[in-house]
């Protein structure tokens, strides 16, 4: 006969969130992380600014380009961004639920009155939190590096595409999280699960681009005396790009970062008459252009907690 549940089963949830906050805001793991990126963020910001110093071509969005603008061998700031931000969110997570196994303390903290559903969902949040304070830190030094260098502030426009920007960071980072906490439940040891974590980043980041063609020609390959059949292959290769997490961020910083863009698949000449080439789209445009990627990212961090979720809740916990 099982016990009945008293009270709610994220009673302890804040307690949880901010001690798993405060923990993670003073190891030595996320200060090193986070020095690194804060880094590579100045040297990609220094450059794209002497970049643009060089331009004498009038911008409407000048400001946007301090994300955007790479400089050899720098790449931009964006860029940098989508290969750090993973390290960051696996770094946070990895450990989360074994890192307790290993040190055998989650005993002791379920027999607290904390459910289990509170600690796996404060830790998440826990870890979120710290990702929300350092991205909007380095947001806001970013912004201030520009302000002093460049000499000129970002308009209104500017300053709600870069908080677009920021929150499109925000679900990127929270998906890879998500990845590094279900690896946590699932594995034991926290190294392999850290390895494993990484490995799945390796293969989004490098071989997915690679292997997207391949798997596309495989299924549609192109007939040359139908020319619709190499429109579908492109239109097949997107779609299993699109898997990545990387390729949404991609895709979703660029129609938010360079308001000329139109489309982020196939455009094609019928598709733009009347258009004005080169012109900007308004922000509620970009958008709307970009929703599906930032729908499809929060989407895999519901599946990805919600199997960590799962996972945690049929494990056995011995003292």
């Amino acid at each position: 006969m099982t016990s009945r549940r008293e009270g709610s089963p994220f009673q302890g949830l804040a307690t949880v969130a901010l001690k798993e906050a405060a923990d993670h805001m003073n190891s030595a793991r996320i200060h090193l992380v986070m020095l690194l990126v804060i880094l590579t963020a100045i040297g990609s910001v220094y450059a794209a600014i002497g970049q643009i110093k060089m331009t004498v071509s009038e911008d409407e969005f000048l400001f946007l380009r301090l994300f955007t603008t790479a400089q050899q061998p720098l790449p931009s700031f964006v860029s940098f961004l989508g290969f750090l931000i993973p390290l960051v969110a696996i770094a946070l997570g990895f450990d989360a639920i074994n890192g307790e196994y290993s040190r055998r303390t989650l005993s002791r903290i379920l027999s607290q009155p904390i459910y289990r559903d509170a600690l796996l969902t404060g830790k998440f949040l826990g870890g979120l939190l710290v990702i929300a304070i350092c991205l909007l830190a380095l947001w806001l030094l970013v912004t201030g590096l520009g302000i002093l260098l460049l000499g000129l502030p970002p308009s209104g426009e500017e300053i709600a595409r870069g908080l677009a920007f920021l929150f499109a960071s925000f679900v990127y980072a929270g998906v890879w999280l998500a990845v590094a906490m279900a690896f946590s439940t699932v594995v034991k040891s926290p190294a392999t699960s850290a390895l494993c974590a990484l490995t799945l980043w390796l293969v989004f980041t490098v071989f997915w681009p690679m292997l997207a063609p391949l798997i596309a020609g495989a299924l549609a390959p192109v007939d040359p005396l139908n020319p619709m059949t190499a429109v579908h292959q492109i239109n097949l290769q997107q779609a299993i790009a699109r898997v990545s997490p990387n390729v949404l961020y991609g895709e979703a910083t660029l129609a938010l970062l360079n308001p000329a863009t139109r489309s982020l698949g196939l455009l094609f000449a019928s598709q733009m008459n009347g258009a004005i080439m080169g012109a900007p789209l308004p922000l509620s445009q970009s958008i709307a252009l970009v929703w599906p990627q930032v729908a499809g990212m929060i989407a895999a961090l519901l599946v990805l907690f919600t199997i960590a979720y799962v996972a945690f809740q049929r494990q056995e916990i011995r003292a």
